[in-house]
């Protein structure tokens, strides 16, 4: 709301200039119109409009100086056009305030309307110079800006800016006062920083130090790019460096001015090429200095530069791991003006693997809290996922918590998604740091087990050669010789002689397990969820469904999901929180812990390996036989029973019965463990329809197919024990179920054993009698007439003889199991 108050406020107070066709505010062609009766808004000519005026407008529309002056910056004249000339003396108010020419212009050349650029009302006060202090922005009144939220992202802007150089530091500092708080969101997306701003109270206001006369450009790191340099002196041009003026000594004092580490790279052209105006002098840096223009330089100037010469640096990052055994563990440290520990709220092993690439050492092993009460950095996670350093990502903090991380000294994974699989590279302890690729010659099983150990991983799964890339030189040119048991590979045995050729596909590629398991259960797949990253902890899920634990049970080759429930303990203890979008973003779940306390634990069951379903088909005409991929015959008007079962693993859970032909689609789903009799009719004679008897939970399936007419599909939704099916076959043009009324709990036994054997006793002897009594009818008929007649089969199922019609049914095979249906 004070936003858009402070919006209408301009508006209000610049009725008569305005710059248009820009994105900021303080940038444009500048139109201007009269309080007099004609309200056009003019363009205005070049030749009519000088310093001075352009000081005038800028003032007059609450911006910084004018910063370009140039015609047609932002397109040409339209009519209408200013006629008249400003003569402003640079201090008045408002443009109309100023004197102008008595004569009138009609006519404005090509390319001369004016285009102007204002700064931005921005500025650091209190420091040694213009480019350190606090920083306040004019919007109105000038105030100070809150520093909540702000990172050398955003302050890198504010420098450009000030053409300054380079954001070196931002702090805080206490001050109870009105403030503008300044959205970051709003600055990172292009926004000038006067656009962003919304009123505030605030105890907390920024201090800001840019570098005054180095900066780095073309590059994504404040700590990386081609060099240039302003001088003090009246000339206050940037201007690039050329590489034959410009060593190691010179590169340390850049880097040191610039809060930056040491320098890792210097090479001619890296970021691009020398840009004019360039630096004429040679740089004599003794490597101590404070500032590069602190250095002495020669005497004689410098006008040319040879091709492919324009310094591009590169420094490290200012991040150390302090306290631990090596320079690969400890506590974590950044600078940016001081050295502090890192605060480790809503950190996981996939920031710690940043650090551990920005230190050149391995894989992120471990991260651990340390209770400390002081001023801290907090880093934004996604900043750092987002491919920015980790100093540019900080924000100033307190907190009790602070970071301890390990990484690998000498072995790490690349060029796979998750930190325990990846090409092996290895660094020696010696002179030589380069990472080698290593021959799968030289690399064995208990070499594996090694490795993935020091990773903090679980036992080795898959190692092929060149799984993860190709073999990248330089190489490791020994072979390993470990027992298993060693805590490092460099601890290993090695072979004396030397290899200096690797086959192709033979790079070593590794995938070791994943540390997971669940503990308490009644088998290796059921039990309380537990992660190791250094120690063994149980996890607690916030909003975990079955989705996110299916990620557990394959983890640990388990199958899917079945349950999981929070089990509460009788106090808070040390577990590991899971970071939900971290899992679903693909994520291994050991890189998307961090550590907590609470009293909730995870308890889960995975479904294990599903046994496949055992589809038996019975016919009259082939009996019992086993239908899998091979399928079974059933002949058209037989009556044919088909049983799908599974031995019971888990309580609960559903059938499904899925019937799917080349144009309809029918399914029905029942609780397990209860008997359920659907009836079906075939289609059409010669027509296949392509079914399926399956179990199946969520994402895992199993299959057992048959051929019948028509297939069939089951589905066990989660576990059970059997499902049979009594299916008569007739001959039909559609497919289709019993009412659902019908698919109802079996009913009272009984009437079961009636139909299972009283009525097939009665056919029995129906037939029998039928049979007689067709043979006693045809000897009357023979007697009672000499001609003979033939008898013909009708189709369905009817003797004709003179043209009466005598019922005569077929015999049925009788089966002990067999079910009779009604039609």
């Amino acid at each position: 709301m004070d936003h858009l108050l402070m919006l209408l406020l301009l508006v209000w107070s610049s009725d008569s200039v305005r710059l248009v066709n820009a994105t900021s505010l303080c940038s444009g062609r500048l139109e201007v119109k009269s309080n007099q009766s004609n309200q056009w808004w003019s363009s205005v000519c070049e030749d009519d409009f000088d310093q001075q005026d352009a000081e005038v407008v800028c003032r007059e529309l609450g911006c910084g100086a004018p910063s370009v002056l140039q015609g047609a910056l932002y397109g040409e004249v339209e009519a209408p056009m200013w006629t008249k000339e400003f003569q402003c003396g640079g201090n008045e108010s408002a443009l109309l305030d100023c004197r102008s020419s008595g004569s009138d212009r009609n006519t404005c050349s090509p390319n001369k309307a004016v285009g102007l650029t204002c700064s931005e009302p921005v500025r650091l006060v209190g420091g040694d110079s213009r480019c350190a202090g606090t920083l306040e922005v004019k919007q109105g009144d000038w105030r100070p800006v809150d520093s909540y939220d702000w990172t050398l992202k955003e302050a890198a802007i504010v420098c450009s800016k000030l053409d300054c150089g380079s954001a070196v530091r931002l702090r805080e500092e206490s001050s109870e006062r009105s403030v503008w708080r300044i959205n970051s969101n709003c600055v990172q997306s292009g926004y000038p920083l006067r656009e962003c701003v919304t009123s505030h109270l605030s105890s907390s206001i920024m201090d800001l130090t840019c570098s005054d006369s180095v900066r780095l450009v073309n590059a994504t790191s404040l700590c990386s790019g081609r060099l240039e340099v302003k001088s003090n002196q009246s000339n206050q041009w940037w201007s690039s460096v050329c590489e034959d003026d410009f060593d190691q000594q010179d590169a340390e004092v850049v880097c040191r001015e610039l809060g930056c580490g040491a320098p890792s790279v210097l090479q001619g052209a890296l970021y691009g090429e020398v840009e004019a105006p360039m630096w004429t002098k040679e740089f004599q840096c003794g490597g101590n200095e404070s500032a590069l223009l602190d250095c002495r330089s020669s005497g004689s100037d410098r006008n040319t530069c040879s091709p492919n010469k324009a310094v591009g640096l590169t420094c490290s990052e200012p991040v150390r791991l302090v306290g631990g055994d090596s320079r690969c563990a400890g506590t974590l440290e950044v600078k940016q003006g001081d050295w502090r520990p890192v605060d480790s709220y809503d950190w996981t092993l996939k920031e710690a693997a940043v650090v551990c690439s920005e230190l050149d050492c391995g894989s992120a092993v471990r991260q651990r809290e340390e209770s400390s009460e002081r001023s801290v950095w907090r880093i934004n996670s996604n900043c750092v996922q987002s491919g920015y350093p980790l100093r540019e990502c900080v924000t100033s903090d307190s907190s009790s918590s602070i970071m301890d991380l390990t990484c690998s000294d000498s072995v790490r994974l690349v060029n796979a998604t998750s930190l325990c699989s990846g090409r092996l590279e290895v660094k020696s302890n010696q002179s030589n740091q380069w990472w080698s690729s290593v021959c799968e010659d030289d690399f064995d099983q208990q070499d594996a087990e090694v490795v993935c150990r020091e990773l903090g991983c679980g036992a080795p799964s898959v190692l092929q050669g060149a799984l993860y890339g190709e073999v990248e030189a330089p190489m490791w040119t020994k072979e390993f010789q470990c027992g298993g048991n060693e805590s490092a590979l460099l601890d290993c045995r090695s072979s004396g002689s030397d290899r200096n050729t690797c086959s192709p596909n033979k790079a070593v590629g590794l995938t070791c397990s994943e540390p997971v398991r669940l503990v308490g259960g009644d088998s290796r797949c059921a039990g309380t969820l537990e992660v190791k990253q250094g120690d063994w902890r149980p996890v607690f899920g916030y909003e975990w469904t079955l989705k996110k634990a299916a990620v557990a049970c394959k983890e640990l080759d388990c199958g899917f999901a079945v349950s999981m429930r929070l089990r509460e303990e009788s106090s808070e203890r040390s577990v590991w929180i899971i970071n939900s979008d971290c899992v679903d973003s693909g994520s291994s779940l050991r890189e998307c812990v961090t550590s907590y306390f609470f009293s909730s634990i995870i308890n889960l069951t995975c479904s294990d390996l599903l046994l496949q379903p055992i589809i038996s088909v019975s016919s009259s005409m082939y009996g019992v036989s086993e239908a899998q991929q091979q399928g079974a015959p059933v002949l058209r008007r037989s009556t044919f029973t088909i049983c799908c079962s599974i031995q019971p693993q888990y309580p609960g859970g559903s059938f499904q019965l899925t019937f799917t032909s080349s144009n309809s689609a029918h399914n029905y789903t029942q609780p397990a463990n209860i008997f359920w009799m659907w009836e079906l009719k075939t289609l059409r004679p010669g027509t296949r329809v392509s079914k399926t008897c399956d179990r199946r939970s969520d994402d895992t399936t199993t299959k057992s197919i048959i051929e019948l007419w028509p297939r069939v599909f089951w589905y066990q939704s989660l576990h059970s024990t059997s499902l049979e099916l009594v299916c008569k076959a007739q001959e039909s043009a559609r497919l289709g179920f019993l009412p659902p009324g019908s698919q109802t709990p079996p009913p009272d036994p009984l009437p079961l054993i009636i139909r299972a054997i009283v009525l097939p006793l009665t056919l029995l002897l129906l037939n029998v009698a039928l049979y007689f009594y067709c043979k006693l009818k045809k000897k009357e008929l023979r007697e009672q007439s000499s001609s003979s007649r033939d008898l013909i089969s009708h189709p369905d199922g009817f003797l004709t003889h003179n043209h009466h019609q005598l019922p005569c049914m077929y015999m049925f095979p009788l089966q002990a199991h067999w079910f009779l249906l009604k039609k």
